[in-house]
């Protein structure tokens, strides 16, 4: 087995993140190591690298194989940090304990004397836990598929303040599944997801609309990698590269998506910002029309409109999953609100405004006249308005409308990255 310096052991790891956050924290070179049970430990026992992280699923299973263990990681019974000293033991870390910690502080979540419920009872579901009791919450309650408090008598619980999803559900793939509907949790105050992709889980999504504070997990691990590189640096790092390296890393992995009235230059525009950021573009029309081997007015004229919005939404839901991708949508396509959870999810939504008399109506299947177009126009603002993140006037040149976009987007980021 090859000699490592630094990385992160577990069992699959292709969708995993750390690479790139540690890369800005120290220049040596950090590998994704995946083991199964037998090679974990012989990695252990033959301890060829400097220092790792851990995750799941060996988080515990890792344990027997160190001469010592940080407190947070016995007050919680699991390690995912681990350095090798000069004597050549192996001493374990909890670092996630701190990641939740500063995700709950920067999130101005306030815990003391609230009733938490924390979904799932695995390995983080401990460290959420003992965060949510040092912290002075009234109670702290696991909700599991089994035992006391689960997902069938969740009604005991209605009245939580604080929910933290510490379950895969709603992870990628398993985009916009939700474990458990918001509906009835009339006195929640924040709700948090430790996952971060998609960037926003359908119970995220939920608790926005719902208007309670919420976060993901994309600040935790930033700040769990902060302590696991003063671990393996053996020095301290500010905490404001914290949320430096997270607004990078949000920035790189979000999309960017335009909708706007048909005609409104949305395909161009995120063709020309793809060859900028070096980003694959999506269209959701495009997907349809592959798809289907038919143009729109095509679909339009043999099946009719129901028929091509539903199309268009599985076309969302298929290209919402995507990351650090630039999408180009229908400009109907705000005509279904299911619609609008499957863009946001990984995407920051720009509503690309251009005067209706400059809107061409070539190949538009519901913009057949003017007349029409505006009455569409004033029909759909509204809808353009909710779904979107920010409005974007269309500038005559098109190079002109993306560079406004860049600097809106990206600001000084762009140009340091």
């Amino acid at each position: 087995m090859a000699e490592y310096r630094y990385g992160l052991i577990g069992k699959t790891l292709k969708h995993s993140l750390s690479p790139e956050i540690h890369k800005h924290f120290y220049d040596n070179e950090y590998s994704l190591i995946e083991l199964n049970e037998e090679e974990l430990k012989d990695f252990l026992i033959k301890k060829d690298f400097i220092a790792v992280n851990v995750t799941i699923p060996y988080k515990q299973a890792v344990i027997p194989y160190l001469t010592k263990i940080d407190d947070f990681a016995k007050k919680i019974g699991s390690v995912n940090t681990i350095k090798k000293k000069k004597d050549g033991t192996l001493t374990g870390y909890n670092t996630d304990y701190f990641g939740f910690l500063y995700l709950i502080k920067s999130n101005g979540i306030k815990v003391k004397n609230k009733k938490a419920i924390v979904l799932g009872s695995g390995g983080s579901s401990k460290t959420v836990c003992t965060v949510l009791s040092d912290l002075g919450a009234k109670s702290v309650t696991v909700i599991s598929r089994s035992g006391e408090n689960n997902y069938q008598n969740i009604s005991k619980h209605f009245d939580a303040e604080i929910i933290v999803n510490t379950t895969p559900v709603g992870m990628y793939p398993d985009n916009l599944n939700s474990p458990i509907d918001l509906t009835d949790f009339n006195d929640v105050q924040a709700v948090v997801d430790i996952i971060y992709n998609p960037l926003q889980t359908k119970l995220l999504l939920d608790a926005k609309k719902k208007n309670v504070k919420y976060a993901n997990g994309l600040l935790m691990l930033v700040a769990q990698a902060k302590m696991a590189a003063e671990i393996f640096l053996d020095k301290k790092i500010p905490d404001s590269e914290i949320d430096r390296i997270y607004n990078i890393i949000k920035k790189q992995t979000e999309n960017i998506v335009f909708v706007g009235m048909p005609g409104a230059g949305k395909s161009t525009i995120a063709r020309e910002l793809g060859i900028k950021l070096n980003r694959e573009v999506f269209d959701t029309d495009k997907v349809v029309e592959e798809k289907t081997k038919k143009t729109i007015p095509m679909i339009f004229e043999e099946y009719g409109e129901e028929y091509f919005r539903k199309l268009e939404t599985d076309a969302a839901k298929e290209i919402g999953k995507k990351t650090s991708s630039v999408i180009a949508t229908g400009g109907g396509i705000i005509k279904k609100q299911e619609n609008f959870d499957a863009l946001k999810q990984n995407g920051f939504v720009v509503f690309l405004n251009r005067d209706i008399n400059e809107l061409s109506l070539k190949g538009r299947p519901l913009s057949t006249d003017r007349e029409r177009l505006k009455e569409m126009y004033l029909e759909r603002y509204p809808k353009y308005k909710e779904i979107a993140d920010t409005e974007i006037v269309v500038q005559n040149k098109i190079s002109d409308t993306v560079n406004k976009i860049l600097n809106m987007f990206y600001g000084d980021l762009y140009e340091k990255n």
